[in-house]
């Protein structure tokens, strides 16, 4: 028989699936609930490079367990779309002209091609685009419930700056400190932004993470960053001036007789209020030498503290002691208030300040419970831990830290000065970009609106969206911090939607997030003109039973789209209140030298290359081969033509005569006995560990009943077609041909998958393992299920077992059927 030609065959099955929409979903009610799936892929950015090696892993992983559940009975909804705005369109615009949906346009058509290529039974009418109008309506459709729910709001926020660019950056176009693009130290520069509330869904979106079937590590990563901790709210009054207070969050209040000094972040907005006069000129100094660094860099535990002294005091409410109040840029505006109190003894960074900065130490822990007459006056020699008694702490002196805390906030509260409270690390969302590539916010600015109501920002009416982009002349930035659209002024200057007097748009843009936030409810009813998607299609098919893709999205992507869920179930426009039930992150393929592919290294593997040179499906079954989904692995190309000459076997195989012989079990009567029995447990292995999405091992079992069959000078229907069903899954283009040259017309992922009986699973012999005193000295045969005095029997008279039981006395045998013979002996 010819060699495999997948070149033709490929393309073959492809146009054959396209033609006749072989995995298109519908709602069938026929189907409850248990029968349906939603398996989802996170979604690609068309970038211009298209795809790398590393993107067709987790979709061939979802693809496999896709066309298994098919053939298992299951409708299932497998969709694919594409996270359409982003940077890298614009940027390019910036240099070139050329308009980002033109960019875009042909990134996608690359993607798709690229994709298809690689056989994916995806539900292609189902696709998305996240920077088309008819999508983005519906994103801007949910901006405006966010708003009217009192979750979207307006506020002065810091962003990168580049004053050589005159435009904010991303983070992602800082690289050490300066501009990608130009070299130019980036500063920090505070400009209007549209934050949404999302600290206002903390509690659910940590308490929810419990009925997840996440991995662990990304459910952690998500309650480290969400960061609940329990404490108090402590008022600090600023001494001489009435009425001016300064309220810090502190997770250890028992601590509160060892602040010393205050600290401020350089953003603060007291900083300007209580700066005397005289420390005016070296804390301005000090804001623009802050502003110029990022928060990686002010927060680097190795770098030397610096810090400004504001010339103002601040009142100690346990004990009424002026403490001086710092500016500093290791305290961020954007975690808790932006302010601390500083207890150097028990706490590094404030311990380091201190010391560079010869501020009292004072010591209010101390590790072993305070005896009478103990004295703790001495400033201690290094910063200690701040579990134990406390110590210098008035009449709150020797109680036990957990103990301190209760009685010590149960005071504050008494006292009107301080409260239990709650604090949480996550910071509302920042949710505006200084960009033209991205979704308009659709609201108005009025200022005679403003004058009527007290609110200024006013709503578009739902019936006006999409807000479609305008064309632009120019895609570079304005010079000013704002969006390319504030220079189109036509666009800009429009009409009220409440009283019809002048207003202004807004010119802020949605970050790349908004469109990924929601896209797999778009999924349901992509070209629904009147809902993002009709409720009877959510009903039937969310939440998504599985989504998989990299671990890089752990928690930004998968927390946006889990607030904006719960936002919408809230509204009850959806039926769960989670929408991703199960996450799999798929680990990162490496390049041959054991690194990450980059250009730079010059190993990226193209996959275009791969078809080219071995066919789609080599690609598919190797990247399923090289391990467990889950974890990271190099690039071999030596496996990848070991795997190549398994689907050319299996060619050959399917070009072997057919028989119609009817295989027992019975192996006296039936030499194929064996085999047969080989193939029901190959069934029962493939199908548990496609279930569990363990391919590696799947393709393994194939490959040794394959290596069987290929003995064999006649193939036996039988003994063929159940192989032939399971390869399809992983290679679908091989599957497809094979099941055609045996006489089938259509798609064979319409077929039922093979049963297995288990009878004919169980081993017929087994390996018994013989050890003396703990260590393997002989093996040998025997029927399953044999009982343990005849295992013993078998052992005791194998020959060379005789040398290492000569001269000992046997104290007892452990045997464990079907397993094991341990012999324990003694001198």
């Amino acid at each position: 028989m010819a060699k495999y030609p997948f070149e033709t065959i490929e393309p073959k099955w492809q146009k054959y699936w396209e033609e006749h929409k072989t995995f298109k979903a519908e709602e069938d009610p026929s189907f409850p609930r248990e029968k349906r799936r939603y398996v989802l892929d996170m979604f690609p950015y068309p970038s211009a490079q298209g795809l790398h090696v590393g993107h067709p892993e987790g979709y061939t992983a979802t693809d496999i367990y896709c066309r298994y559940l098919r053939m298992k009975g299951f409708n299932v909804l497998h969709p694919m779309g594409f996270d359409a705005f982003g940077l890298p369109a614009e940027n390019y615009a910036i240099k070139t002209g050329t308009h980002p949906a033109l960019t875009t346009a042909a990134n996608i058509e690359k993607f798709r091609s690229q994709i298809k290529a690689l056989g994916f039974s995806y539900d292609w009418d189902r696709e998305v685009d996240t920077s088309s109008p008819e999508y983005y309506r519906w994103t801007q459709w949910i901006f405006l419930q966010l708003f009217k729910k009192g979750l979207a709001y307006e506020a002065e926020s810091p962003i990168n700056w580049c004053p050589s660019c005159k435009t904010g950056l991303a983070n992602e176009e800082v690289k050490d400190g300066v501009c990608e693009r130009c070299g130019t130290r980036v500063s920090r520069k505070r400009i209007r932004q549209w934050i949404l509330k999302i600290t206002a869904y903390a509690e659910r979106l940590l308490a929810d993470l419990d009925g997840l079937d996440w991995p662990e590590p990304v459910k952690l990563m998500q309650r480290n960053w969400i960061g609940r901790s329990e404490g108090a709210n402590v008022v600090f009054k600023i001494d001489g001036d009435e009425g001016e207070e300064l309220e810090i969050y502190t997770t250890r209040p028992d601590t509160l007789f060892g602040a010393t000094y205050m600290v401020l972040a350089p953003e603060h907005a007291l900083v300007e209020k209580i700066t005397t006069p005289e420390q005016k000129i070296p804390v301005a100094a000090y804001l623009e030498a802050a502003a110029k660094k990022s928060d990686l860099e002010r927060t680097d535990l190795a770098k030397e503290k610096t810090g400004v002294f504001s010339g103002a005091y601040a009142i100690n409410p346990v004990n009424n002691k002026k403490i001086p109040i710092w500016i500093a840029d290791y305290v961020l505006i954007s975690y808790g208030t932006g302010a601390i109190m500083a207890v150097p003894a028990h706490d590094e960074r404030d311990w380091d300040f201190a010391k560079k900065f010869d501020l009292p130490i004072v010591r209010v822990v101390a590790a072993e419970k305070p005896t009478p007459g103990a004295d703790y006056s001495a400033e201690p020699e290094a910063c200690t831990a701040a579990d134990g008694y406390a110590v210098n702490s008035g009449q709150f002196t020797g109680l036990a830290t957990r103990d301190a805390i209760s009685a010590i906030v149960d005071w504050l509260d008494k006292q009107g000065i301080g409260r239990r409270a709650v604090n949480y690390k996550l910071r509302d969302w920042i949710f505006s970009r200084q960009r033209y590539w991205g979704e308009p916010i659709p609201v108005v600015h009025c200022e005679q609106c403003r004058g009527e109501s007290g609110s200024a920002i006013i709503p578009l009416d739902e019936k006006e969206l999409p807000l479609r982009l305008p064309e632009v002349e120019s895609y570079a930035p304005t010079g000013t911090g704002e969006s390319p659209l504030a220079n189109i002024t036509a666009w800009v200057n429009t009409t009220c939607p409440r009283c019809g007097g002048p207003a202004k748009r807004e010119t802020n843009t949605m970050p790349q997030w908004a469109g990924s936030c929601w896209y797999y409810l778009r999924y349901l009813d992509p070209k629904n003109g009147g809902a993002f998607a009709a409720k009877e299609k959510v009903d039937y098919w969310a939440p998504v039973d599985l989504y998989v893709g990299g671990v890089e999205h752990a928690v930004l992507h998968l927390l946006y789209a889990r607030f904006w869920h719960k936002v919408l179930y809230d509204l009850g426009l959806v039926n769960t209140q989670e929408p991703f039930q199960r996450l799999v992150n798929q680990g990162m393929i490496l390049g041959e030298d054991n690194q990450k592919m980059s250009k730079s290294r010059g190993n990226v593997i193209n996959p275009d290359d791969i078809i080219k040179n071995y066919g789609a499906d080599s690609m598919r079954v190797y990247e399923m081969f090289m391990g467990p989904l889950e974890v990271t692995k190099p690039w071999l190309t030596a496996g990848l033509v070991g795997v190549s000459r398994f689907l050319e076997r299996l060619w050959l195989i399917g070009g072997k005569p057919l028989s119609g012989e009817a295989v027992t079990a019975d192996t006296e009567k039936n030499p194929r006995g064996e085999l047969l029995k080989l193939l029901h447990r190959t069934i029962k292995k493939v199908s548990a560990d496609t279930e569990t999405l363990n391919f590696n091992t799947a393709i393994s079992a194939m490959m040794i009943y394959s290596n069987e069959l290929a003995k064999l000078p006649e193939l036996p229907r039988t003994l063929w077609e159940p192989l032939v069903k399971m390869v399809s899954c992983y290679a679908p283009h091989l599957g497809e041909e094979l099941w055609e040259k045996l006489g089938h017309t259509g798609s064979v992922s319409s077929e039922p998958w093979p049963a297995w009986d288990e009878g004919l699973c169980a081993e017929s012999e087994v390996t018994i393992v013989v050890q003396v005193r703990g260590k393997i000295r002989d093996k040998f045969t025997a029927p399953a299920g044999t009982d343990r005095a005849e295992l013993e029997k078998k052992a005791r008279e194998l020959p060379g077992l005789k040398k290492w039981l000569e001269g000992r006395t046997v104290v007892k045998v452990i045997t464990v059927p079907d397993k094991l013979v341990n012999i324990v002996t003694r001198e």
